[in-house]
C-alpha cells in the first residue's frame, strides 16, 4: 500500500479554497479511524481498578488484560496494507469499524475475564488496521503541499478520541456518585465506559461510505475513469487528468508488490530504512507515553488522589495532549519533522526525570504536596512535549520516508514494533510501578535521552519532499 505521487514541479502549489475545504472533509472522516484509535486505547484507563477488584486479580494478570489488546494491534496492522491492496483502503475501513462496534458491545458485557481479554483482542486487530490505513488514504489524497499538516489530522483525532474518552469516563463516574462499580443503566460504571464506544464506531462506518477511494487504488483495479474524478475532487478540475493518471501509472510500474524478503538486507536483517522506522516507532512508545492514557487515573490514586479527582487529572492531561497536537499541525510543515522531533525529545527527558524525583518521594500511598504538585505539573509537560513532537512527526515520517517500492511492507513492520513497544510498556507498568515507581520514570527518562542522539545520527528530513524522492 503506497502513497500517492506528487507532480514535479509543483509539489507546493497548494489546492484552491474550493478544493481545500473537500479534502479537509475527506482527510477528517478517514481520519475517525484514529478517533477511534485513542478513544480505544485510553477508555479501558476507566475501567482498570474496577476490572481488577471485580475480578480479584493482581498487577501481573491485569496488565496482560489492559496490554492484550496491542497483541491484536500488531496483528492488524502488519495485515492492513495487504488487505487495503487487495479489497481498497475504503472497505478496510468498513471492515474495522465493524470491528471495532463488536468489540464495545463484547467489552460492555464480559461473563468472564478470558471473554473481556478477547473482545479487547478483536478491539485491537481494529485499531491496528486504523493506525495503518489511515495515514496512507490520507498521503495518497493529499496535495504535497499541505501533506504533512493533513496526516497530522490522524494524530489529532488520536488525542480528540483520548480526551473524549477521558471526559465520557468522567461524566459517567459522577453519574454512578464516583464509584467505578456504581450502577448506570443496569451496567456497572466501567462496563457503560467501555460500551459508549459503539456510537464513534458506527459514524466511523458511515463516514466512510461518502469518502472516495484512494485514486492510486482506482488505478491498481483498471477503474481509470474513477480514479481522475477522484483526483478531479482533491486537485481541481483544472489538474491534467491525463498527465496525473500516467504520471501515478509511470511510478507504478517502477514498483512491485512489497514483500518481506523486501525489507532484508545483507547484513543487519533489515534495511537500514527500514531499521530507522523500527526505532522511530519504538522509541515513541518507550518513552512510556501509553502509561499516561492507560494508567494515570490508576497512578493518581496510588500516590493519594481520590477516584474522581484522578479522572479529572486524566481528563486534563488529554486537553494538554490537544493543545500539543495543534502546535505540532502548525510547525510540522513549517520548521519540519526533525527539529520537532528534537525539541520534544529534549522537553520529555526534563519533565519524565522531574517525575521520577517527586515519586522517588513517596511514601506508601501519599506523596508530600510539593512533590505531588510537582508530579502532576511536569506529568502534563511531557504530555506536551511527546505531543507537539514525537505523537505527529513519527506517524508522518512514516508515512513519508520509505522508498514506494517497500513502503507498504516497511509501514507495515514500523507500525508493527510500535505496538510490540506499546504492549511492552502497558505489559509491564503495573509490575515495574510496584516494584519501584520513581524507578520507572528513571527508564523511561532514559530512553527520552537515547532518542536525541538517534534522530540526529540517524533520522533525515522529510519536508517539503515528494514522495518519489525517498527512493
Amino acid at each position: 500500500m503506497t502513497s500517492t505521487e506528487g507532480v514535479p514541479g509543483t509539489e507546493e502549489k497548494s489546492p484552491r479554497p474550493e478544493h481545500l475545504g473537500h479534502v479537509i472533509f475527506i482527510t477528517a472522516a478517514a481520519a475517525m479511524g484514529g478517533f477511534l484509535f485513542g478513544y480505544d486505547s485510553s477508555v479501558i484507563n476507566g475501567a482498570v481498578e474496577a476490572i481488577r477488584h471485580k475480578y480479584d486479580i493482581g498487577s501481573g494478570t491485569l496488565a496482560q488484560v489492559i496490554a492484550i489488546a496491542l497483541i491484536g494491534c500488531a496483528i492488524g496492522a502488519a495485515t492492513a496494507g495487504r488487505i487495503a491492496d487487495r479489497i481498497g483502503r475504503i472497505r478496510c475501513m468498513q471492515i474495522a469499524s465493524v470491528m471495532f462496534t463488536i468489540s464495545a458491545v463484547g467489552s460492555a458485557l464480559p461473563f468472564a475475564l478470558w471473554d473481556l481479554a478477547f473482545w479487547r483482542i478483536i478491539g485491537g486487530f481494529a485499531i491496528g488496521m486504523a493506525s495503518v490505513i489511515g495515514p496512507a488514504y490520507i498521503a495518497e489524497v493529499s496535495p504535497p503541499a499541505i501533506r504533512g499538516r493533513l496526516a497530522s489530522f490522524q494524530q489529532a483525532a488520536i488525542v480528540l478520541g483520548i480526551a473524549v474518552s477521558q471526559l465520557v469516563n468522567y461524566g459517567i463516574l459522577q453519574i454512578a456518585d464516583g464509584d467505578q462499580r456504581g450502577k448506570v443503566i443496569g451496567l456497572e460504571a466501567w462496563q457503560v465506559m467501555l460500551g459508549v464506544m459503539v456510537i464513534p464506531a458506527v459514524i466511523y462506518g458511515l463516514l466512510s461510505f461518502v469518502i472516495p477511494e484512494s485514486p492510486r487504488f482506482l488505478l491498481t483495479v483498471g477503474r481509470d475513469s474513477d480514479a481522475k474524478a477522484v483526483l478531479a475532487e482533491v486537485e481541481g478540475k483544472e489538474t491534467d487528468l491525463d498527465a496525473r493518471v500516467d504520471e501515478i501509472r509511470t511510478a507504478m510500474r517502477r514498483e512491485h508488490k512489497s514483500v518481506f524478503s523486501d525489507l532484508l538486507g545483507s547484513r543487519f536483517g533489515f534495511l537500514p530504512i527500514v531499521w530507522i522506522g523500527i526505532g522511530l516507532s519504538v522509541f515513541q512508545q518507550l518513552v512510556g507515553i501509553n502509561v499516561a492514557f492507560y494508567y494515570s487515573s490508576t497512578l493518581w490514586q496510588s500516590v493519594g488522589i481520590n477516584p474522581s479527582g484522578s479522572f479529572f487529572y486524566s481528563f486534563t492531561t488529554s486537553i494538554v495532549n490537544i493543545i500539543g497536537t495543534a502546535i505540532a499541525m502548525v510547525f510540522v510543515d513549517r520548521i519540519g519533522r526533525r527539529p520537532l522531533a528534537l525539541i520534544g525529545s529534549a522537553g520529555m527527558a526534563v519533565s519524565l526525570a522531574l517525575e521520577a524525583w517527586a515519586f522517588s518521594a513517596k511514601s506508601g500511598d501519599t506523596l508530600p504536596h510539593a512533590q505531588g504538585v510537582v508530579a502532576l505539573a511536569a506529568a502534563h509537560v511531557f504530555v506536551l512535549f511527546f505531543a507537539l513532537s514525537w505523537g505527529v512527526v513519527v506517524w508522518v515520517f512514516l508515512g513519508e520516508m520509505f522508498p514506494n517500492k517497500i513502503r507498504a511492507a516497511a509501514l507495515g513492520v514500523a507500525a508493527s514494533a510500535q505496538w510490540i513497544a506499546n504492549w511492552a510498556i502497558t505489559a509491564s507498568f503495573p509490575t515495574l510501578a510496584d516494584w519501584n515507581l520513581s524507578g520507572t520514570y528513571v527508564i523511561y527518562t532514559c530512553f527520552a535521552v537515547l532518542s536525541i542522539p538517534f534522530v540526529l545520527l540517524f533520522v533525515k528530513e522529510t519536508k517539503g519532499k515528494t514522495l518519489e524522492e525517498m527512493g
